[in-house]
């Protein structure tokens, strides 16, 4: 084992973590809030909706919207998790420490986006915990489900350091997640079924990135599906890929941390 990939494995344990003592420490904002928003969305729209709307493809609408709460939480909470704390170091300017270090980029971007999924997939134990206090949850096909999940909080926490390599303010890392994250979730099939749609306005839906995981994570779950299952997965590993790639050159060039 030669000393560079030691070291580089020493700095790769460091960073992961930093990272998940940092969401722990502050538990009771970041690990709690996902938490009750979710039990207020499996009341309002699980309980109090759902008994009036009925069925949606063959299972309760509760049974129907849980897995994409859970994918919800994933995305927000991966995609936060990484915003905030990549900024909140170059902010600190701890970032120059690590790219004047011999610590290869790969390690620091492994290392941040760690931190985000780990989150991202915390929350998701969380919420699947207290939706078992509403519903009955099955696991339809256990590979998938673990797999989506993995792909979606990967994703959004690169989105989320791309986010933070060009924010130049606290203020600028709230614009992507309210002006965009949250509309194309809400548009994401979440608590509907685009068949539901116009024919014109499921092909629109088509490109939202977020109706495939969605989609994918619920038929790991419940078995069934709006979207071909093979192209969802194969859309979101090429998009795991481009955007590791880009992180990775925009990490080698120093854009946005040497301000």
């Amino acid at each position: 084992m030669s000393v560079e990939f030691r070291a580089n494995r020493v700095a790769l344990q460091t960073i992961v973590r930093k990272e998940v003592r940092r969401f722990m420490r502050i538990w009771p904002q970041t690990l709690l809030p996902p938490a009750i928003t979710m039990v207020l969305y499996f009341v309002i729209f699980g309980n109090l909706i759902g008994r009036q709307i009925g069925d949606m493809g063959g299972f309760s609408y509760m049974e129907y919207i849980v897995p994409g709460l859970i994918m919800m939480s994933v995305i927000t909470n991966s995609y936060g998790n990484v915003v905030s704390s990549f900024f909140g170091t170059k902010f600190h300017r701890s970032i120059e420490e690590l790219m004047v270090s011999p610590t290869s980029p790969h390690v620091i971007l492994v290392g941040f986006v760690t931190g985000g999924v780990l989150r991202g997939l915390a929350v998701a134990l969380i919420v699947t915990a207290l939706s078992l206090f509403f519903t009955r949850l099955q696991v339809h096909n256990i590979a998938v489900t673990v797999l989506v999940i993995l792909l979606a909080a990967t994703i959004f926490s690169l989105c989320g350091f791309i986010n933070a390599v060009y924010a130049r303010n606290f203020d600028d890392i709230s614009i992507i997640p309210t002006f965009v994250l949250t509309p194309l979730t809400y548009l994401g099939g979440v608590f509907y079924s685009i068949s539901m749609l116009p024919s014109f306005w499921q092909t629109v839906s088509m490109g939202n990135p977020i109706l495939h995981m969605v989609n994918a994570f619920r038929y790991g779950i419940l078995g069934v599906s709006d979207i071909h299952i093979g192209i969802a997965m194969a859309l979101m590993v090429l998009a795991a890929v481009v955007l590791y790639t880009v992180s990775l050159q925009l990490l080698k060039r120093g854009i946005g941390m040497r301000q």
